[in-house]
């Protein structure tokens, strides 16, 4: 932490001194431990029977362990006389000996004790702190309605300042106080203490949607749904490592998330331990990463106004960690934005095909027409595009090769049924159904391919497939 103070009207009689209170680390033996057995034998004793017969010998019996700790020679200081002291952990621990790291999304917790070095007793001190950032200035103390009666020579005022750090980059902790020196005096002091907050954790998303395709053979019923799977990376970029207590994505309206872990053995999923205590994710200091995947599904009566509107937010993630000794920490980042929606004025889709189709044979496809804009639209001819060849064509239309369809409201929709013929056996392709606005002479996107599985059995079984654009 830098510090500068500002002088005004010669030499003060008080003094701020800031120590940032964070909790201590524990204390680590640098020597190297050993087990004298080590000297003595190679790393294949336990191979051959008739020496780590031997063993028991060669090992010293409880009593002299615990004649070692009221030995003062020290002779016995590097060696393993238990097997705690193999971890290099004397037991003690150690108060941060610099100001240190502060990381965003922590807590800033500092202890500021204001000093009265001169001979004179200094009087009605108001003392103020707060912390200044590129954005903003947010009070900690202010003791204007209370001032400080006075502060004794070579007394002192102590307090204690929190902040939930919420912004990158520079931050400076100014602390002020007004008093009255021992002349009567009133006198101004500034001090300021300047530190960078660094970012604990880089975020990298993913995004990728699925359209997905399903079928059910007894109600004959066909549904085209799109599936959005987010992908989350999380890196470390502290000096410690991070216990991630939750990290929640929370969807925007009208979307619905699950979250997509790998399969665990079965010997962990029935432990009634795991059931009550959830070991923390570790993510390792020094750049450790840690992938989470979640599925969002769009609600089906949202499905329509999130096109229209043309919205691609997804949600944002809450990420709540812990360091080593517990000390908490919580982000939140900024809207994940997914696949820019293309707004289409015009929308067919399928709904509904037979459970079978015998070749040569007409079969019924019900379609749906929609109107996604604020306008009547229409009326619309419903053709098969003439850019597929004949000799390509697995199905042909049975009658009109042409259907007429009056105009559709305003955010409205209207249903249509096909009538076709399958011409080849096997899994064969429904291309080319298009839409042509009569009024604005206007050829929309045209329907997207399916793939469908023609028998000449009754027992045929339907598969379908959307094949995603």
């Amino acid at each position: 932490m830098n510090t500068t103070a500002t002088q005004g009207g010669g030499p003060h009689s008080l003094a701020f001194r800031v120590m940032r209170l964070c909790k201590p680390s524990f204390q680590i033996d640098t020597p190297l431990f050993l087990d004298p057995l080590d000297l003595l034998t190679g790393e294949d004793i336990l191979d051959n029977s008739i020496p780590s017969s031997q063993l028991p010998s060669l090992f010293p019996p409880f009593n002299n362990i615990q004649s070692l700790e009221t030995d003062l020679s020290y002779r016995n200081r590097h060696e393993l006389n238990t097997p705690f002291d193999a971890m290099g952990l004397s037991g003690l621990l150690v108060l941060p000996q610099a100001f240190g790291a502060i990381y965003l999304g922590e807590t800033f917790c500092s202890y500021i004790s204001i000093n009265n070095s001169s001979t004179y007793e200094a009087r009605e001190v108001v003392i103020k702190a707060e912390i200044q950032t590129e954005k903003q200035r947010i009070l900690l103390l202010d003791t204007s309605k209370s001032p400080v009666e006075s502060i004794r020579s070579g007394g002192r005022y102590d307090f204690i300042v929190e902040h939930d750090v919420k912004e990158l980059g520079a931050h400076t902790l100014v602390c002020t106080a007004l008093y009255n020196d021992g002349d009567g005096d009133r006198k101004y002091l500034p001090q300021f203490f300047k530190f960078i907050v660094a970012n604990p954790l880089s975020v990298k998303t993913k995004v990728r949607t699925v359209k997905v395709g399903s079928c059910c053979l007894h109600l004959s019923y066909v549904c085209s749904k799109e599936n959005t799977f987010l992908e989350a990376c999380l890196e470390n970029h502290t000096k410690t490592n991070l216990y991630m207590d939750q990290v929640e994505f929370e969807p925007a309206q009208n979307w619905s998330v699950k979250v997509l872990k790998a399969d665990e053995h079965q010997s962990l999923s029935n432990s009634q331990t795991r059931e009550i205590f959830k070991p923390p994710i570790l993510i390792r200091s020094g750049g450790g990463i840690h992938n989470y995947l979640y599925q969002l599904t769009l609600a089906s009566h949202g499905s329509q106004q999130m096109k229209v509107e043309g919205s691609n937010s997804l949600g944002k993630l809450q990420i709540t960690w812990r360091t080593n000794l517990g000390e908490p920490g919580r982000l939140q980042t900024q809207q994940i934005l997914g696949s820019p929606i293309a707004r289409k004025e015009i929308e067919l889709k399928i709904v509904e095909v037979p459970s079978f189709i015998i070749l040569a044979r007409p079969f019924l496809v019900r379609l749906n027409l929609s109107n996604q804009t604020e306008m009547k639209m229409g009326p619309f001819e419903i053709f098969f595009s003439q850019s597929i060849p004949e000799d390509e064509k697995a199905v042909i239309v049975n009658g009109l090769q042409t259907m007429v369809l009056p105009e559709v409201e305003a955010f409205s929709s209207t249903d249509l049924n096909l009538s076709l013929i399958a011409t080849k056996l096997g899994v064969q392709r429904i291309s080319g159904i298009t839409v042509f606005d009569v009024r604005e002479k206007k050829t929309y996107e045209p329907l997207p391919d399916m793939e469908v599985h023609f028998q000449n059995k009754l027992t045929s079984i339907l598969h379908c497939i959307s094949l995603t654009s």
